[in-house]
């Protein structure tokens, strides 16, 4: 069976490391794969005025999976929509100590389950006088539930006995409110051990014992900012990768941003990028393949090269050869 893939590598770095993890994927021999490229960012959109052609929407949601690199000032005009076509709702953002890295926190080992499809990235912003703004936070039961079925279903299935449900709900008391009580009552029906924390709380702790945590289920934004903190303690944005999952479709991305600072002088981190791709694999039911790639991502992230970001003086060219040659 040959799988279509979307590879959309977008702006800046995402230009160098796309490529990286589709060398990675063409290397794993007992899948078959066909590759089709769209364009995104604002380079289309300065050429055409679409940050985000028709195209490449029709080509994101006809392929299998998709993989995304980064983008730039067109970031909210890009992602969101392309996480709206393969129907996603549910952001997975893992975050993993490597031992061969200085981390802050060695013994992290997180999955942020971060809820993808509303809260304030629901986009419904308003302006009252020249003066005030305003930014509607929408939440439903619907989808509370369907992250918090998502999220319990796969602690269960990937071995992690912590769950916590992250909230602001003392403040938030009906948006939050719904999405705890929600959550709750998901745990509840399962039977599922699990805690529950204010967001605000729950940040200062992951920095002093990440290892009290496993998997925790966040709305939108939360998620977003939690997981960032969380790439701090194993070695910084270069090392997490991440999923949109839908029902059918997924599209695979790094954390990191397009880092115009370092774009175009070949010097980026390809891991996160990679390791988005062993999440693909996973999605399409490759699991050993795809532990295949992280081990040799794990590999050379201990014997080198390593690229500036860790300490290291090696290209994006010399990272990718690596992980090529362990697998």
């Amino acid at each position: 069976m040959t799988h279509e893939i979307a590879v959309i590598p977008g702006d800046g770095i995402g230009q160098e490391v796309t490529p990286a993890a589709v060398e990675v994927l063409e290397a794993i021999e007992s899948v078959d794969f066909d590759f089709v490229e769209g364009e995104a960012g604002d380079a289309v959109q300065a050429e055409t005025g679409e940050a985000l052609p028709q195209a490449t929407r029709d080509l994101a949601a006809d392929a299998d999976a998709t993989l995304f690199g980064a983008a730039g000032e067109t970031a909210a005009d890009v992602i969101l929509p392309l996480r709206q076509v393969v129907d996603s709702f549910a952001n997975v953002r893992p975050a993993v100590s490597y031992p061969a890295l200085d981390a802050v926190q060695p013994d992290t080992d997180l999955v942020f389950i971060r809820e993808n499809t509303e809260g304030v990235y629901k986009g419904i912003e308003s302006e009252i006088t020249d003066s005030v703004t305003t930014c509607t936070r929408v939440i439903t039961e619907e989808a509370s539930r369907d992250i918090a079925e998502f999220g319990f279903t796969y602690a269960r299935q990937n071995g992690y006995d912590d769950v916590t449900i992250a909230h602001k709900a003392n403040v938030m008391r009906q948006t939050d409110g719904l999405f705890l009580e929600t959550a709750e009552a998901v745990g509840e029906e399962r039977g599922a051990d699990y805690d529950t924390a204010l967001m605000d709380a729950l940040a200062m702790h992951l920095v002093m014992h990440p290892e009290d945590y496993g998997v925790v289920i966040c709305p939108n934004l939360a998620g977003d900012m939690l997981s960032d903190l969380a790439a701090g303690l194993v070695g910084g944005l270069g090392l997490l990768p991440s999923a949109n999952v839908g029902p059918e479709n997924a599209l695979f991305e790094p954390v990191h941003g397009s880092a115009p600072d370092i774009a175009g002088q070949g010097v980026a981190n390809p891991s996160a990028m990679i390791l988005s791709a062993a999440m693909l694999l996973d999605h399409l039911g490759y699991d050993e393949e795809g532990d295949r790639v992280r081990a040799a991502v794990e590999t050379v992230l201990e014997s080198g090269p390593r690229t500036p970001d860790l300490g290291g003086d090696a290209s994006t060219r010399d990272v990718t050869d690596a992980v090529l040659g362990e697998l």
